[in-house]
C-alpha cells in the first residue's frame, strides 16, 4: 500500500555521511576551466580513506530515498567507486526511505570513523566518455541518451546557468530521469520494464552508448541501470556533459525529437 511517510531523517546504525560535494571539482580540460568533474585520484582516496572504507570494504550506498535525484546522488557515487576500481558494493534499494517504511532502526548518532586504507586501484575510462568519445558517437550514430526532462532536451528550457546552449547532442535519444524510479520511496522499476522503456524509447539495450545529462550527475542513473542492471557492458556516462559540450561551443540541436 502507499505509505505515510513524511520525512526522511537520521542514518542506519553504523553508516558514514559521505560529503557528495567532494566527489567532483573543477578541472582544466584544453585551456577552459570544466565544472563539477571526477575528482583526483589521491583527493577520493582521502574521501574514501577519511569514511573508513578499506581495500576489501564490502560498501552499502544508501541515498535519502525520496526521488530519482536523490538516487541518482548515490549511483553517481557508485560510478565513481567504480571508475576507481572498487567492485564490491551496491545501493541499497529505496535508500532511507525504504529503510523508514520498512520500520527498521534508525540513528541519530554520529558514527565513529577509524581511516581506511582504501586506495584506487584502476582509472577505468571504458565507463567514462570524453568530450571526443562523443563526438566520435554524434559522427558514427553510435547511441546517446540525453537524461534530462524533455523541456531540456527540446531546447524550451535552460535551468543550468553553466550550460551555455539550448537542446541536445545532436543524434541523442530521450531517456528522462523520471523513468528511473518509483515515488518515494524512490526505487528502482524492475529490470524487465526499464529495459521495455528504454526498447520504447528507441534505445537499444544491447548496443553501445554514452549517457548524458547537464554535470554528469542524472546520467549515471541511466548508466547504472543499463551497465549494472540491465548487463549492458559497453555504457559509458559523459562526465562533462552538456556542461562542457556547450563550453566547448560544439553543435547542438533544438525543438527536435530523434
Amino acid at each position: 500500500g502507499k505509505s505515510k511517510l513524511k520525512k526522511v531523517a537520521g542514518h542506519i546504525p553504523g553508516a558514514i555521511m559521505v560529503n557528495y560535494r567532494r566527489l567532483r571539482a573543477g578541472k582544466k580540460i584544453d585551456g577552459r576551466k570544466v565544472i563539477k568533474m571526477i575528482v583526483s585520484k589521491s583527493a577520493f582516496e582521502k574521501l574514501m580513506q577519511a569514511s573508513g572504507v578499506n581495500k576489501n570494504s564490502a560498501v552499502v550506498i544508501v541515498s535519502k530515498g525520496r526521488s530519482d535525484g536523490d538516487v541518482t546522488m548515490a549511483t553517481r557515487l557508485y560510478w565513481q567507486m567504480k571508475y576507481y576500481g572498487h567492485d564490491n558494493m551496491a545501493i541499497l534499494n529505496g535508500g532511507m526511505a525504504q529503510w523508514i517504511v520498512d520500520k527498521r532502526t534508525v540513528s541519530s548518532k554520529e558514527s565513529k570513523v577509524k581511516k581506511g586504507n582504501w586506495v584506487a586501484t584502476a582509472e577505468r575510462n571504458e565507463i567514462l566518455a570524453t568530450s571526443q568519445d562523443v563526438e566520435a558517437a554524434v559522427k558514427t550514430r553510435s547511441q546517446l541518451v540525453d537524461t534530462r526532462p524533455i523541456s531540456f532536451y527540446l531546447g524550451i528550457r535552460r535551468k543550468k546557468s553553466y550550460v551555455y546552449a539550448d537542446g541536445h547532442i545532436p543524434g541523442a535519444k530521450l531517456y528522462p530521469n523520471e523513468l528511473l524510479t518509483t515515488k518515494m520511496p524512490a526505487k528502482f522499476l524492475k529490470v524487465s520494464d526499464s529495459k521495455s522503456l528504454f526498447e520504447q524509447l528507441g534505445i537499444k539495450t544491447d548496443k553501445k552508448l554514452i549517457t548524458y545529462c547537464n554535470s554528469g550527475n542524472l546520467s549515471t542513473g541511466s548508466w547504472f541501470i543499463m551497465s549494472e542492471l540491465i548487463g549492458n557492458k559497453n555504457v559509458k556516462m559523459y562526465d562533462g556533459s552538456m556542461h562542457q559540450w556547450t563550453r566547448e561551443k560544439r553543435d547542438v540541436t533544438k525543438m527536435k525529437m530523434e
